[in-house]
């Protein structure tokens, strides 16, 4: 049972499930080399040492990376867990309590993991 005007655009009842769908897909895909390159120069030895993992960080394209790698995690991460939420709880309220939590943390988290990633590369 769908409305005329969802008939003509296609949406179900979600309205914009496509769109969180495509989001999760694409910051999966993202993440594949991200992490590669991240486990790949972990495993070479950049966290020999924390003069070493200090003056690696503070390259600039290698910063960028794991500011890139930090933001694009906590925001998939979000995405999941969002679908767990709208999935499994199924009262009104904790539901929307659930999913602000979700929010909060993935900003708080991602925000922290940033600094951390700034911090460090800029030497403060």
């Amino acid at each position: 049972m769908r409305t005329e005007l969802g008939k003509v655009r296609g949406l179900g009842a979600a309205k914009s499930g496509t769109a969180r769908w495509w989001m999760e897909r694409v910051t999966s895909i993202a993440l594949i080399p991200l992490s590669i390159w991240l486990l790949a120069s972990l495993v070479s030895g950049v966290a020999a040492s924390h003069a070493v993992l200090t003056e690696w960080v503070s390259n600039p394209l290698v910063a960028v990376l794991l500011v890139l790698f930090v933001a694009v995690t906590f925001y998939h991460a979000a995405l999941g867990m969002k679908v767990v939420v709208e999935d499994y709880v199924h009262e009104h309220g904790n539901k929307i309590a659930s999913l602000l939590l979700v929010d909060f943390l993935a900003i708080v988290g991602g925000l922290a993991g940033i600094v951390a990633v700034l911090k460090i590369a800029f030497g403060a």
